[in-house]
């Protein structure tokens, strides 16, 4: 990967790739890796950006103004090459604007920066989104990173020692999700116990999400105290995933969801779109922290 962007702070080095979504492939602390590899057997990502939405449009396509366009899971950002704006050794900032290639999909004026910052023990995200246009701006954002399981000591197992802590209790009830990815208004229980989530592969035929969460902090916690910590900022949705036979889990957050099964509004009418008013700017954060023992 040519434009691979290595950045340092004294035991901790991420990698981004600029033409890549801007895509985080490698956070290690004090030489251990902590991002998923990337492997193509399980999912060849690591911890892509989602924009101008989350999740699956139903069909395959939104709408604008009785125009459909063929919209992909999870946007067109994580597959378009960002251009570097500034860089230094710890931080670089990357920016997607429209272009053709985006107006194809979706018809409007915007500009999406995205900051990552390195730290010892951290890495922090600051992401700025513009209407560049004289319309307003239907969006939803979102950031879906995913850690080695296991990435300390235990077992990717039920009772393997590794579960999930939330900020605050959360309801222990997710949608369900149906044919294409489309959320259904059917809810299914998941095993939450107060504040922490016990984890096991097998409950995770599809993925965990929490709407509008109390939690702005998410804790991916192993056995041995370790923990990979979550911070959001203006992210009011959350989601856990994984694949059953997968060495990875994804925690999530967004902005935004996957449509409602049967939608076939506008995009501006799509459940938790954000719309940002001509020339306004709408700022979101997140934060990865490694906490506790590690060898």
């Amino acid at each position: 990967m040519s434009d691979r962007i290595t950045l340092k702070a004294g035991d901790g080095t991420v990698a981004v790739v600029a033409a890549s979504g801007a895509e985080p492939v490698s956070w290690q602390v004090g030489g251990r890796e902590y991002l998923w590899s990337g492997d193509p057997a399980h999912w060849n990502r690591h911890a892509p950006w989602l924009f101008p939405v989350v999740g699956a449009s139903s069909g395959g396509m939104v709408r604008v103004d009785g125009t459909a366009y063929p919209m992909g899971q999870h946007g067109f950002a994580r597959d378009l090459p960002f251009a570097i704006v500034s860089q230094s050794d710890d931080s670089v900032t990357l920016r997607l604007e429209d272009s053709e290639a985006t107006r194809a999909h979706y018809p409007y004026p915007f500009r999406l920066d995205i900051t990552t910052r390195v730290g010892p023990a951290h890495l922090d995200f600051e992401i700025w989104i513009e209407n560049t246009g004289e319309a307003p701006l239907p969006y939803a954002l979102g950031f879906h990173p995913a850690f080695p399981w296991p990435f300390a000591d235990g077992e990717r197992r039920a009772g393997g020692g590794y579960a999930v802590e939330f900020e605050h209790p959360e309801r222990a009830m997710a949608p369900e999700v149906g044919e294409g990815g489309l959320l259904l208004r059917q809810e299914r229980p998941f095993p939450l116990e107060g504040r922490i989530l016990p984890l096991d592969p097998d409950m995770f035929a599809e993925a965990i999400v929490l709407r509008d969460a109390a939690s702005a902090r998410m804790r991916f916690t192993a056995p041995d105290g370790s923990a990979i910590r979550m911070n959001v900022s203006d992210f009011p949705h959350l989601a856990i995933w994984t694949k059953p036979t997968a060495p990875f889990l994804s925690l999530e957050c967004w902005t935004g969801h996957a449509d409602w099964s049967g939608f076939e509004g506008d995009l501006t009418r799509r459940d938790s779109q954000r719309l940002l008013a001509p020339g306004q700017r709408a700022r979101h954060g997140v934060s990865l922290t490694l906490e506790g023992p590690r060898s």
